[in-house]
């Protein structure tokens, strides 16, 4: 399979993953967050363990975010990696749900570009 991957996150990632994590923590702690999500390396895992790992449901092929991104990556597009938090209890997707599920559905055991903090 073709490289699908950007190197590094768009920018328009990381105020998406300010936002969300603002619902699950106080804004300071989102954007300090955020912050280290920018500076993090950017490293390798499965679709398959991330899903496990956030506890989150497969979205459905024909959601329309899923669908635009399964349709980018077979037209040769690039997708921006996902930022991830650790949780206490599971993984948080702070940005990249539905790039994650586009990838799943194309192979769960392919390998996502990721930051983790």
């Amino acid at each position: 399979m073709q490289k699908i991957w950007l190197s590094n996150p768009e920018p328009h990632d990381f105020p998406a993953a300010t936002d969300y994590l603002e619902l699950i923590f106080p804004i300071t702690k989102a954007k300090q967050l955020t912050t280290q999500l920018k500076q993090a390396k950017t490293i390798s895992k499965k679709a398959k363990d991330i899903l496990r790992a956030a506890q989150l449901p497969l979205l459905p092929a024909d959601n329309i975010h899923v669908k635009e991104n399964i349709k980018k990556v077979k037209k040769g597009g690039k997708l921006s990696p996902i930022l991830m938090v650790r949780g206490n209890e599971k993984l948080i997707i702070a940005d990249g749900y539905h790039r994650l599920c586009a990838i799943y559905y194309l192979s769960e055991d392919l390998e996502i570009p990721c930051r983790l903090v």
